[in-house]
């Protein structure tokens, strides 16, 4: 018989681990476009699913349980530091501002993505919008790659600013990383492993 309590359902664990792997191969794949779209298309595909199960999903999974304010965030994560926060069966107060935080620019970052391969690239889901705005005398279609820089010329700040959102998502992740190892320390619990077989320890 398993010890501890089920926290983290299979939805949760799998969705965890795999928008950490598609973010992953996205950031490093930049230069090949194919790999680095798709991988974008499964992050926000799972972004959209996380959401709506942070509504409709089991206890701990819901936005109910663990959205909180920053102060209260701040607080945790001092006494955290002190090696005193107090242990949470599901995501800590600065664990659920995290989450909160991840899925936004996540989700920014998908979006930006997206409008930045329709201006390049005339691809995506966005493309024909793209294509409309060209046909009314917005900025035109370049082919070739020695065109690349002046088809960049027509680009959006929107679409300019995908790759400023990525790197901030990642400075996310980093913190995020450092914040369950700190946490894993003071509890005496491996938070990383914990995502892996869905149960914690009861107190």
């Amino acid at each position: 018989m398993r010890a501890g309590i089920q926290v983290w359902d299979p939805f949760v664990r799998i969705a965890h681990w795999t928008v950490a792997l598609g973010f992953f191969v996205a950031y490093l794949t930049e230069d090949v476009m194919t790999v680095h779209v798709w991988a974008g298309y499964v992050v926000g595909a799972l972004i959209l699913a996380r959401v709506a199960w942070g509504f409709v999903g089991s206890r701990h999974a819901r936005f109910s349980d663990f959205a909180t304010d920053p102060m209260t965030a701040t607080r945790y994560l001092r006494d955290l530091m002190r090696a005193r926060a107090k242990r949470y069966i599901g995501h800590s107060p600065a664990g659920g501002v995290m989450v909160i935080a991840l899925l936004v620019f996540l989700a920014a970052t998908v979006v930006t993505g997206l409008v930045r391969y329709a201006e390049e690239e005339r691809a995506g889901p966005l493309a024909p919008l793209y294509a409309q705005i060209s046909a009314f005398g917005g900025p035109q279609t370049f082919d070739g790659e020695e065109n690349r820089v002046e088809r960049r010329r027509g680009e959006s700040a929107l679409g300019e600013a995908h790759e400023v959102i990525a790197n901030i998502t990642l400075g996310l992740v980093v913190f995020h990383i450092l914040g369950v190892l700190l946490a894993s320390f003071v509890h005496h619990e491996n938070l990383a492993k914990a995502m892996i077989t869905g149960r914690k320890r009861v107190d």
